[in-house]
């Protein structure tokens, strides 16, 4: 059987969830999605946690939330999931592409440096495939120009950051808000869904009127009242919310994430032990101060491997193991078609990336498996 790129982990525990909304007769947001949102939130530090339809979704409230419109510039890397720049389009800013750092995919601080401008109203930086990003550099940036920062946390859940603290979960947030994405590839997984995690309770507030076509006053609150109530819509909103289905399985989902990363991280140790020698193979470095989740495990071929990122990429499927190219690139779409210059190294991640399968369902042997295929490709064997 050929050994998948990821799997979603869901069984007995989160069917039952499912059916315990569904005999409630409260299937759309409401109680069960405030119960995901406080565990959220008390699981990564943070004060508020506000649910969402996506991790797209909560991006575009998050930026708007910052202030972000229509004449913005936003900084932000091209080397994300294409959702990352559509959220600044849909705010009607234009994203400013950065270059990234080879070693760990993230975004150079002092590139997003050179790209800020007197347009720029916001910096977005993603953590990449899990792998916190240099919060410190980047935030020391912002504060010195006066921007917010938004974290596109779509694959960090349960990912883990050195500050003056100590040891911090991200999504605290260290910026103004933070971004979760709960999608099928993640640790977490409600189907589909995100969520939003601030510091200002004021935010939140205006991020869950948002999230609801502007409504006041919230399902939840119209039935419980003991008296009749009208919702007014002061502002434009949208249909951003989680359903009680999706929240419940997203609670089963927490409950497990522990486990989880320790498990990720045992089999991404074995892969650095196999591979970290192979010349034609460079290993995603774990900075000392992050701690990863390791929602993928993205390898990057050298300039001493002959055989070309397709060409390996056969060969391994060949041999029974899937994988997927690097992280994309926007600006090297069509949806983004235009004139960048000096984002190389985003361009070599992409073209020179690979993506190992990594997910619950495996074991040491199966890293092994993944590796002699590698191995063996990469060489030409």
């Amino acid at each position: 059987m050929t050994l998948q790129v990821a799997r979603p982990e869901l069984g007995p525990e989160e069917a039952e969830a499912v059916a315990r909304v569904l005999a409630t007769g409260w299937v759309t947001q409401g109680p069960e999605v405030a119960r995901f949102e406080a565990e959220l939130a008390a699981f990564v530090g943070a004060p508020e946690a506000v649910a969402t339809s996506s991790c797209t979704t909560a991006l575009h409230l998050a930026l708007l939330a910052v202030g972000v419109g229509p004449g913005d510039e936003v900084v932000c890397p091209s080397h994300s999931f294409i959702a990352t720049a559509n959220a600044v389009r849909q705010c009607g800013a234009t994203p400013v592409f950065a270059d990234v750092d080879l070693d760990t995919f993230n975004l150079d601080p002092d590139d997003v440096a050179r790209r800020v401008g007197p347009r720029t109203r916001a910096l977005l930086v993603v953590h990449q495939l899990g792998l916190p990003c240099d919060l410190e550099a980047l935030l020391g940036l912002a504060r010195a120009r006066g921007l917010p920062v938004v974290e596109d946390a779509a694959c960090a859940i349960g990912s883990e950051v050195l500050t003056e603290r100590g040891w911090e979960r991200i999504g605290r947030p260290h910026g103004d808000l933070a971004c979760f994405s709960f999608h099928p590839r993640k640790l977490v997984t409600t189907g589909d869904g995100g969520a939003i995690t601030t510091r200002d309770p004021a935010v939140a507030a205006r991020l869950r009127r948002m999230r609801q076509h502007g409504m006041t006053v919230t399902d939840a609150e119209r039935h419980k009242s003991a008296s009749v109530v009208f919702e007014a819509y002061e502002a434009p909103g949208f249909n951003y919310r989680l359903t009680d289905l999706q929240a419940a399985v997203g609670r089963v989902q927490l409950g497990r994430l522990p486990a989880a990363i320790a498990h990720r991280r045992a089999l991404a140790g074995r892969y650095r032990e196999r591979l970290h020698a192979s010349p034609e193979v460079a290993c995603p470095v774990e900075p000392s101060w992050a701690r990863t989740n390791w929602q993928s495990y993205c390898v990057r071929l050298t300039d001493r491997c002959a055989r070309g990122q397709r060409e390996v990429m056969e060969a391994l499927l060949a041999a029974g193991v899937s994988t997927r190219r690097g992280v994309m690139c926007a600006h090297l779409e069509p949806a983004y078609a235009g004139a960048y210059e000096g984002l190389g190294r985003s361009e070599r991640a992409r073209d020179r990336g690979l993506v190992l399968p990594l997910h619950g369902g495996m074991g040491p042997g199966d890293v092994d498996r993944v590796c002699d295929a590698l191995l063996a490709a990469v060489r030409g064997g």
